[in-house]
């Protein structure tokens, strides 16, 4: 993974629906594709992957009373529907569809991953009934409030990336939650995370952060991604002492601080910011564990003796800047 990547289910945002060309997302009626063309109905079967089948409603599935696994990505669902006798699903995959409004979940109470990435959600609601829920991905879609979660205390995983939301809020009872992505949205502090105290993994990458700060209870924290922001000054990771990965590429740091105590730290991504001093950068001698740095694109990258003052410096590097050392 390279430092400018976030961990995120999905890969590329959606288009919005006033950036698509005329015709855009309509599919000639000759070419929409009906469940029963396309699968042949084994009553006994766990698992159907109807993925990229140009299908344009759930339907005719009736028989499968047994079916735990339900892949229906890349088709032209607009509606979640039909799917009530279906009650031994442990995973339905919807990503990538039409789909406008969560709903007529309540019958799948044994559902633990579903994922309604990439479609044209507004909201996240009617979802109550679903509280063995382990992996919820909800990302790319248009959701602008973080609500109606209260019921998930048994998730481990949320990926709201992508999405329009402005403020971190109503996650308290999601106290199982080890894994919160929450980038490229538009978010403008890091707040109200106290509760998620089990969390190993968060991602605020390209959000409109200016600070680091309220991540004193997230004792547990390896991995933090905050690349794509405007945060000038590191700091306050002074109770994060189990960091693995810290991403702080494409901010406005001027210099590497206050993380000398991170001494299980391996990976620190600081490519495009305004880094000038060398006498900084000595004090990462103080991270036995580091094993990659990115530096690209800071001053101090423009000396001609960069790498080899990098490695004097940290001499156990085995990466910079995505090139091995030798």
């Amino acid at each position: 993974m390279s430092s400018n990547e976030e961990p995120q289910r999905a890969d590329s945002p959606t288009v919005e629906e006033e950036e698509r060309p005329p015709g855009a997302g309509v599919v000639p009626e000759n070419e929409i594709v009906k469940m029963e063309d396309v699968i042949t109905i084994d009553p006994e079967t766990t698992e159907v992957d109807l993925n990229h089948g140009r299908i344009a409603k759930i339907e005719n599935l009736e028989p499968l009373t047994r079916l735990e696994r339900l892949y229906l990505r890349w088709n032209l669902i607009k509606k979640i529907e039909n799917l009530d006798h279906l009650t031994s699903l442990i995973e339905l995959e919807l990503y990538d569809n039409q789909i406008t409004e969560l709903e007529n979940l309540d019958h799948l109470v044994s559902l633990e991953m579903l994922d309604v990435s990439f479609n044209r959600l507004h909201e996240i609601k009617n979802l109550s009934a679903l509280t063995n829920m382990r992996k919820l991905f909800l990302c790319a879609n248009r959701i602008s409030l973080i609500e109606n979660l209260d019921h998930f205390t048994s998730l481990t995983m949320l990926e709201l990336g992508d999405n329009k939301i402005r403020k971190i809020e109503n996650l308290d009872n999601l106290t199982n939650l080890t894994h919160l992505y929450l980038g490229k949205n538009k978010i403008t502090k890091i707040e109200n995370l106290d509760k998620l105290v089990k969390l190993e993994c968060l991602s605020l990458q390209c959000n409109r952060l200016t600070k680091i700060e309220n991540l004193d209870q997230l004792v547990n924290l390896t991995e933090l991604y905050l690349s794509e922001n405007g945060i000038e000054t590191i700091e306050n990771v002074e109770h994060n002492t189990l960091l693995e990965t810290l991403d702080l590429a494409k901010n406005r740091v001027q210099r590497i601080e206050n993380i000398e105590h991170l001494g299980m730290l391996e990976e620190l991504w600081m490519n495009d910011n305004s880094v000038s001093d060398w006498s900084c950068i000595d004090k990462l001698a103080n991270n036995k564990s580091l094993a990659t740095v990115y530096l690209e694109r800071n001053p101090v990258a423009s000396d001609v003796n960069y790498r080899r003052k990098l490695k004097l410096a940290v001499p156990w590097l085995q990466k910079i800047d995505a090139t091995l050392c030798r």
